[in-house]
């Protein structure tokens, strides 16, 4: 799914820690699925914007509930003082007006959740990466969020969804989530009724989130996608934030998948330290 999540800004990331998102993505040019996003400008946690040479963009459609009309060609406007992105329009999960290895880095904020195949769509952003790109990865964690009922997606879920080729059209979770979501921590979806219909029209507006992510998950889809981990961090309120780097080999995460992963420790949210 290909949009800007409203949110506040999250509080609490270490200087430490973000110098290293900073210099892993200084004068890089990067294309963002979705966005613009809060989280990546100047008064974010995670600053990007300011320090990358350039960054384009993907849109799923001309026309969102989040970004309203949008237009493809030199028009992403993601920071005041730098020169507009080329804008795309097309899927997450198929990029195809952009050839292999196009850029050195991915960004994506809350969009990935809203993808009816995670597997594919990382595939396609891999595909788009140079070699040893970076992916900067944020998901909504579910203990912060109006998921926080649904139980967290199994990996085994969401690779049988990539082995079925399932298309951004499925609306398997939908039983579940018209059950489960907390619409008091959503307001913006109205009524029951209200969000009954909206969810019924998820192919033209992706409000839906089909996947519900823990921190252990999200770092075991990324390494499944082949990447390499390099940073974990997570931000109250909601955010799982992830720094890989796309390789060509089996990755080496064994430090970030274990019960004793760093993370675990500093997570503010309780079932990542369970």
């Amino acid at each position: 799914m290909l949009f800007r999540v409203k949110h506040p800004i999250a509080q609490g990331l270490r200087k430490l820690n973000q110098r290293v998102y900073l210099s892993g993505f200084a004068g890089r040019r990067a294309l963002e699925i979705g966005g613009p996003s809060d989280i990546f400008r100047d008064e974010g946690d995670l600053p990007v914007y300011g320090v990358m040479k350039t960054v384009d963009n993907c849109l799923y459609s001309h026309q969102t509930i989040w970004e309203g009309a949008v237009s493809a060609g030199q028009t992403f406007k993601y920071q005041a003082d730098k020169s507009a992105g080329t804008q795309y329009i097309c899927e997450a999960t198929e990029l195809k007006p952009i050839a292999d290895r196009s850029y050195e880095g991915v960004l994506a904020s809350h969009c990935l959740e809203h993808v009816a195949n995670p597997f594919r769509a990382l595939a396609e952003w891999k595909r788009i990466l140079k070699d040893d790109g970076l992916l900067l990865l944020v998901l909504p964690h579910k203990d912060g969020t109006f998921d926080w009922r649904r139980p967290v997606t199994t990996l085994r879920h969401m690779a049988e969804d990539y082995e079925r080729q399932i298309g951004e059209d499925d609306l398997t979770h939908l039983p579940e989530i018209l059950a489960l979501h907390d619409l008091e921590k959503d307001k913006a979806a109205g009524s029951p009724e209200q969000f009954r219909k909206r969810s019924l029209e998820n192919r033209a507006n992706r409000a839906l989130h089909h996947h519900v992510f823990d921190t252990a998950t999200a770092v075991q889809l990324a390494d499944r996608a082949n990447f390499q981990v390099i940073q974990v961090d997570n931000l109250a309120p909601f955010h799982i934030v992830i720094l890989a780097r796309s390789c060509r080999e089996t990755p080496h995460n064994s430090r970030f998948l274990g019960p004793n992963a760093k993370y675990r420790r500093r997570s503010p949210f309780p079932s990542d330290r369970v």
